[in-house]
């Protein structure tokens, strides 16, 4: 959902034969993952020729169907891909002010940084002690993946964060 569709391979019209998910399935308070495909794939298997050392609890199960249900609402696909507009837009404003490129789809940006600001590591570690947290990545990459639950306001105060930070390393 955080890409603005229920699945990322969703935006190019993919149906892909198997679909490993994990993480986000849990809703974030249980570990939980699941593989998904239709009877050609996984008819295959029978009873007792696949398992798992921890599966079949309870709670994450009932924590799984619940997010499921909430994506078949698709309001967390809407959110997304509303505020991931706003994200974008104000990132592409940095552009030529020490953010070189941004890409990305929904709720998940990637910012490649001018080095003449600092290393991805650098501007990932100012932003952390601001109370930002963006993963650095490939030396000038920060990847932004806030969560669904963010509002503008919060995105534009994040960004403006960013922007006094690159400003700083000038």
């Amino acid at each position: 959902a955080r890409t603005g569709r229920t699945f990322a391979c969703d935006h190019w019209g993919v149906v892909p034969d198997i679909y490993l998910l994990g993480k986000a399935l849990g809703g974030g308070v249980v570990p939980l993952s699941a593989v998904v495909a239709d009877r050609d794939v996984l008819g295959v298997l029978h009873p007792g020729e696949h398992g798992s050392t921890f599966g079949g609890n309870p709670l994450a199960a009932a924590i799984g169907t619940t997010v499921v249900g909430m994506l078949r609402r698709g309001e967390f696909q809407q959110r997304s891909t509303e505020l991931g507009a706003h994200l974008h837009t104000r990132l592409r404003a940095l552009t030529g002010h020490g953010v070189i490129a941004v890409r990305g789809k929904g709720l998940w940006a990637g910012v490649d940084i001018d080095p003449a600001h600092g290393t991805g590591k650098q501007v990932s570690m100012r932003l952390a002690e601001l109370g930002i947290l963006v993963k650095d990545t490939h030396g000038s990459t920060l990847r932004f993946a806030p969560p669904l639950v963010i509002t503008a306001d919060e995105i534009d105060w994040a960004v403006d964060r960013f922007a006094e930070v690159l400003a700083e390393a000038r």
